[in-house]
């Protein structure tokens, strides 16, 4: 788990007020400051129809997002954190535009479409004009993935395992066995040293 969630916030922050002055100033801008960053990153206009989006945002999704036909958010699907479907015009995005302020404090998982999940942070900001006029919406999508703690890695590993062999889809199958080796081995990195019991490392 993040041991340092201001020092996160902070550089979150400091992404949005790149991202905000580069949407502003253009196409060619955008590309320049963000499609470098490895946080995924996307624009979207006023109607929440996906203007820009990083590179970073294609590997988070696990698809490639469609500029001009995507809407609110650049994943396939979306959930609460306790499963329920989410439908991306109720997604937090949809809601800082909505409400044309910054949303803050939220969290969702993202499903790709090889059924794949990744629980995230979004951090969506409305882009206003001098006037207060909406002209887009910018968001990050932070992978919280690493903050889960090794029993709940463990635990969710195991599961795919299970589904794994009950699902009749091959690749289903497949994806899931890999999605069950990434929990494990991200499980791994925060399991207490051998011997260490249950006191703290």
């Amino acid at each position: 788990m993040d041991k340092h969630p201001h020092h996160t916030a902070v550089a979150v922050e400091a992404i949005l007020d790149r991202a905000l002055s580069a949407a502003v100033a253009g196409p060619d801008a955008l590309r320049q400051a963000l499609d470098d960053l490895p946080a995924a990153v996307y624009v979207t206009d006023a109607d929440g129809v996906l203007t820009y989006f990083n590179p970073a945002c294609v590997a988070f999704a696990g698809r490639e997002p469609q500029v001009g036909q995507d809407r609110w958010c650049v994943t396939w699907k979306l959930y609460t954190d306790d499963g329920a479907p989410l439908p991306h015009d109720a997604c937090p995005m949809a809601q800082a535009i909505h409400l044309r302020e910054p949303i803050r404090g939220l969290s969702a998982v993202a499903e790709r479409p090889d059924g794949t999940r990744a629980p995230f942070r979004p951090y969506p900001t409305p882009i206003l004009a001098a006037d207060g006029t909406i002209l887009g919406a910018v968001n990050i999508l932070l992978d919280t993935s690493d903050e889960l703690d090794s029993d709940t890695l463990h635990a969710q590993a195991r599961l795919s395992r299970r589904l794994a062999e009950k699902v009749a889809n091959p690749l289903a199958a497949e994806a899931l066995l890999r999605r069950a080796d990434d929990m494990d081995a991200r499980a791994r990195r925060h399991d207490p040293p051998e011997g260490s019991g249950d006191s703290p490392a």
